[in-house]
């Protein structure tokens, strides 16, 4: 039993932790390709880039980039064009506007 407890605690832990990102070089070496919109409006994702990976918690928008690939959840792809990419973000300056603005890509970052 409290073997079970520990281990649905550690799954439950690595979800909470899945904006940590790091750029990957080709695009065949992603989980997701991004491209980076200059206005909120034509992104799916508005990303706070934080500078210590606990504070990248839940998929908020709330993304450490790492420096190694294995000690990120999710590799990305940052594409040229926006027909390219699975997933189109827009930078912002503050923490507390991290969204998602569609929901319906959540999953691509889970």
């Amino acid at each position: 039993m409290r073997i079970t407890l520990i281990f649905i605690l550690l799954i439950s832990s690595f979800k909470l932790s899945a904006q940590k990102v790091y750029s990957v070089k080709y695009d065949y070496q992603a989980d997701v390709k991004v491209f980076i919109s200059e206005h909120e409006y034509q992104a799916d994702l508005l990303v706070y880039k934080v500078d210590y990976d606990y504070q990248a918690k839940e998929n908020k928008g709330l993304w450490f980039f790492s420096k190694y690939d294995y000690q990120a959840e999710k590799k990305v792809f940052f594409t040229k064009y926006d027909y390219q990419a699975d997933l189109k973000i827009c930078f912002i300056d503050y923490n507390y506007q991290a969204k998602w603005r569609n929901p319906q890509k959540k999953h691509l970052m889970e």
